[in-house]
């Protein structure tokens, strides 16, 4: 089967048939453009549908952690992994399918138009030898009468016994020329009739099975580029099939992973106040007065002042303790988290204990890579200026004590809370009752102050260490034991603490207790603990403070 040998005479017919061969090429292409187009639009409204319902980092961090929403937010994740997949069946189909398609209509279009030409340039060249015959013919025809009418002429001439000798001759002449002429127009018609055969007998059995072999090996390519292409298109999508089974797995895992007993839990969690429930009220008997004896040696009830209820019993004192029941009051946020109830205040402080223990890691990692830096520095002085570091390490180092008096202050409210510390958790009421109870030498963070406008809340300590004073004096100060020197500047901005700067002279009242905190004193009497790695310290027994 061949279009050469079967289509001889359908050069038309086969030029249309791979016009639309060609056609269907790129009506195909286009629908696979708008196919991966379509895949490319759901991806991204798959996406912009996660982010709409994935929750805010900051209110993610804030809202409880139920199963049930850790659970919708894996299927987020699940989908969003999806819609990535969606996006990579278009990235494929684009690629594999749409460019391949369009590079080859392309070349299949310049090859068609390329055996065409040929087809059109060797049917015009037979049509050329067909139209040189033609005229050859013409030319032998035309010759063939005029030697006719010659003869007749010559013949009239000759018979005729009034026509003069030169008048035969001369018809015997035009005879003989005409007769050559014929013979020579004989001679080229059967020249050209010959090469025209030979040139349709070329151009038929080899010209143009030659050329429409072309076409039907271009367009049964063209066939098997569709092919191939459909394999393709499907195969864009298959690919990804083991992926997004997984996701919807995911998605499956994340739905049996809600614990209805363990979200009930997180409830109890997030709102558990620590409060013991209320007490029954008591029985106040208002009708004492009616039953009052007249003589006064009988026994008589107690006087109605006697069985004045007390204040802090009352019933509206009751209500007023129901807030964490749901009528809490609304007030600022405490640093020490006091304005919680107790559980969740707990909570809180273990929290953020947690975050600045991370955050002191990071600091002494920080530092120790500094230090090593500094002895590489050293050793090798044309890496670099060992001097230029220490600023940083300076830095970092007045981080780290920061960091270790925040973990300090928050430990000491977390014992607080959990009644590690009972007897300094009385100072919070003794400084709303304007008077304050000494329970022992306090640190940095927290001293003793008559303002009742303080919290008069327990300060955790720089350093910590067993022994408590039985008596905290705050009308003499402590001796001083010695002097130091500021290397370094200290601002000094948490509670307790004394800011220096670099070259001042201190009086040390108590030394570092291996918490990495001097307690000194300045010569116009302010005291406060300084970091020990930011003085030179001196000590001497006749030092006397000021």
């Amino acid at each position: 089967m061949s279009w050469g040998t079967e289509l001889w005479d359908q050069f038309d017919n086969l030029e249309k048939h791979t016009q639309w061969g060609i056609d269907f090429l790129d009506k195909y292409a286009k629908f696979v453009k708008e196919r991966l187009e379509i895949e490319q639009n759901y991806a991204k409204q798959l996406r912009n549908l996660v982010k709409k319902y994935c929750p805010k980092r900051s209110a993610k961090d804030e809202e409880p952690r139920f199963t049930s929403c850790l659970s919708f937010y894996n299927i987020l994740n699940e989908l969003n992994d999806y819609a990535g997949q969606r996006e990579v069946v278009a990235e494929e189909m684009g690629h594999r399918v749409y460019a391949e398609i369009m590079r080859y209509s392309n070349d299949i279009k310049g090859e068609r138009k390329s055996h065409l030409h040929e087809g059109r340039k060797a049917q015009q060249y037979l049509d050329m030898c067909l139209k040189q015959m033609d005229n050859s013919k013409r030319k032998f025809e035309r010759e063939c009468r005029e030697a006719e009418k010659a003869q007749q002429t010559y013949e009239r001439l000759d018979n005729d016994s009034n026509a003069t000798r030169s008048d035969v001759e001369k018809a015997k002449q035009q005879l003989h020329l005409r007769t050559h002429m014929a013979d020579e127009s004989k001679n080229e018609y059967a020249a050209q009739l010959q090469n025209y055969n030979a040139e349709q007998h070329k151009h038929f059995y080899i010209v143009i099975p030659q050329m429409y072999k072309h076409l039907q090996e271009m367009d049964e390519h063209r066939t098997v580029k569709l092919s191939e292409c459909y394999k393709g298109f499907a195969d864009s999508e298959r690919k990804v099939i083991p992926i997004i089974s997984k996701c919807l797995e995911g998605m499956v895992q994340a739905a049996k992973s809600v614990d209805e007993r363990r979200d009930s839990q997180i409830v109890v969690d997030c709102f558990k106040s620590g409060f013991e429930p209320p007490g029954d009220f008591p029985f106040e008997d208002y009708s004492q007065h009616i039953y009052r004896t007249v003589s006064d040696g009988t026994i008589s009830t107690p006087k109605p002042e006697s069985l004045k209820p007390d204040p802090r019993v009352t019933v509206g004192k009751a209500k007023g303790k129901l807030w964490l029941f749901g009528k809490k009051p609304k007030g600022p946020a405490l640093e020490d988290f006091s304005h919680l109830p107790p559980e969740q205040r707990r909570k809180r402080l273990q929290q953020r204990i947690d975050e600045l223990s991370r955050e002191l890691q990071k600091e002494m990692d920080q530092k120790d890579a500094l230090n090593k830096m500094k002895d590489v520095y050293e050793k090798n002085p044309q890496m670099g200026d060992p001097g230029s570091l220490l600023p940083k390490i300076a830095e970092t180092t007045g981080n780290i004590e920061r960091l270790r008096m925040e973990i300090h202050k928050n430990e000491a409210w977390l014992s607080e809370v959990e009644g590690k510390v009972s007897q300094r958790s009385e100072r919070r009421h003794s400084a709303e009752a304007n008077h304050l109870v000494a329970q022992g030498r306090e640190s940095p963070e927290g001293s003793y102050t008559e303002d009742a406008n303080q919290e008069g809340r327990v300060q955790p300590q720089p350093h910590s260490h067993p022994e408590f004073d039985d008596e905290f004096d705050d009308d003499e100060p402590l001796p001083a034991i010695g002097h130091c020197k500021a290397l370094y500047p200290f601002d000094g901005n948490n509670e307790g603490t004394l800011a220096m700067k670099e070259g001042d002279v201190l009086y040390i009242i108590e030394e570092d207790k291996g918490d990495g905190w001097t307690r000194a004193r300045k010569q116009n009497g302010d005291e406060g603990y300084v970091p020990t790695s930011y003085i030179e310290i001196t000590l001497e027994k006749n030092s006397k403070g000021s």
